[in-house]
C-alpha cells in the first residue's frame, strides 16, 4: 500500500533534500530553476516529489514554520503544478500508476468493516467467537451467513484464532485465492508478491484464484501463493504472530525488511539505503516506540539514522570521521 515502494531510494532522498532547500528563506536564489531541471530529468523524480509533498501535507498543521518558509513552500507548490503541467505525458503516466494501485486501496479502506491506520493494531471478537487482530494499514470485511463464515482481506494483514462451528466453514478471501481454516490459529498477509500464510495451530487449505491449485498447510508451516501457484512451504515465522503483542521479532531478518515493517507503525517516511538493507538483524523491537527501535538498531549495526525532516527519516551507512 505504500506508494513509495517502487521508487528508488536515491530519488526519494533527492526529493526530500530539494524539499528542505526550497523551504529555506535564505536559500540559493537559483534553487527553483535547479529544482525544475532535476524534476524534468526523470518521471521518477516527479513521482518522488509528489510523494514527499503528500507526506509533508499530513504534518503541515503540526509544524512551526520559520518566517518565510511557508511562503517559499507555497511558491514551490505553485511551481510544482506549473512544471508538471508542462512535463505532461510523463507526469500523467506516474500519477496514473499511483492512481490505479495505491489510491484505490486507500479509498477502499474507508468503507471496510474493519480498518486500521498507520501504527494501529486492532483486535476484536466476531459474532461467532472468532478472535481477530488486524495489523497496521489493513482493511477487511466480514460476511457471515447461514452457510459460511467469510473474511475478505482487502489489504494488509490479519491474525485469526477461529471459533469452532461444525455447520459453517471459516473462509478467508484475498486477491490471490481462498483459505479454508481447519480448526486453526493463522495469519494472512496480502503482499505485492502474493498472499503469505503462516499456520500456528491446526491446518489451512489453500486454493488459488485462477488455477484452483489446492494444498493443505500444516501447523508450523508457512506458504506464499499467487493467483496461479502455491510456492514451497517453509517453517512458520514467529514475526507474523508477535506483532499482535506489539513486538517485532527479527531472526536473521534483513534490515531493509525490518525497516519496512517499522514504517507501518510510525507517521511520515522511514526509508532504508540499499547499501545496508542486506544486514541481518536479530532481536526484539517495540512497535509502539519506533524511535527506541531505531536507537537499538543504530547501537547494534554499522548504520546511522538521519532525520532530514522530523517526518522524513533515513537509515544508511554510518558516516566515518575524517
Amino acid at each position: 500500500m505504500n506508494s513509495s515502494a517502487k521508487l528508488s531510494h536515491a530519488s526519494l532522498q533527492q526529493a526530500a533534500q530539494w524539499y528542505v532547500r526550497l523551504q529555506d528563506p535564505q536559500g540559493d536564489s537559483q534553487a527553483q530553476q535547479h529544482w525544475q531541471i532535476w524534476l524534468g530529468q526523470n518521471p521518477e523524480h516527479q513521482a518522488a516529489w509528489r510523494y514527499v509533498e503528500r507526506v509533508s501535507q499530513r504534518f503541515a498543521p503540526l509544524t512551526d514554520e520559520p518566517i518565510g518558509a511557508g511562503r517559499a513552500l507555497r511558491s514551490s507548490r505553485r511551481q510544482t503544478l506549473k512544471t508538471l503541467l508542462v512535463l505532461g505525458a510523463g507526469s500523467a503516466l506516474t500519477w496514473g500508476t499511483w492512481r490505479s494501485t495505491a489510491l484505490p486501496r486507500v479509498v477502499g479502506g474507508w468503507s471496510a468493516d474493519y480498518a486500521t491506520a498507520s501504527g494501529e493494531i486492532r483486535d476484536a471478537v466476531l459474532i461467532d467467537g472468532t478472535h481477530i487482530w488486524l495489523n497496521a494499514l489493513s482493511a477487511m470485511d466480514v460476511r457471515f451467513d447461514a452457510r459460511q463464515r467469510l473474511l475478505q482481506l482487502r489489504f494488509g494483514e490479519v491474525l485469526i484464532d477461529t471459533a469452532k462451528d461444525l455447520q459453517r466453514p471459516f473462509l478467508v478471501d484475498t486477491e490471490h485465492g481462498r483459505l479454508r481454516a481447519l480448526g486453526t490459529r493463522f495469519s494472512v498477509l496480502q503482499g505485492e508478491d502474493g498472499t503469505h500464510l503462516n499456520v500456528f495451530d491446526g491446518r489451512v487449505e489453500v486454493r488459488t484464484a485462477d488455477s484452483q491449485q489446492v494444498r493443505i498447510i500444516e501447523t508450523g508451516q508457512q506458504a506464499v501463493f499467487d493467483r496461479r501457484t502455491i510456492r514451497s512451504t517453509v517453517a512458520a515465522s514467529a514475526t507474523r504472530e508477535a506483532w499482535s503483542r506489539g513486538v517485532l521479532l527479527a531472526d536473521n531478518l534483513p534490515l531493509g525488511q525490518l525497516i519496512g515493517e517499522l514504517n507501518r507503525y510510525r507517521p511520515g517516511h522511514l526509508g532504508c539505503d540499499p547499501a545496508v538493507a542486506h544486514l541481518p538483524v536479530m532481536g526484539s523491537f517495540p512497535l509502539k516506540d519506533s524511535e527506541h527501535a531505531l536507537r537499538l538498531l543504530e547501537a547494534a549495526l554499522p548504520i546511522q539514522v538521519d532525520r532530514v525532516l522530523p517526518w522524513w527519516v533515513n537509515v544508511g551507512p554510518r558516516h566515518t570521521a575524517l
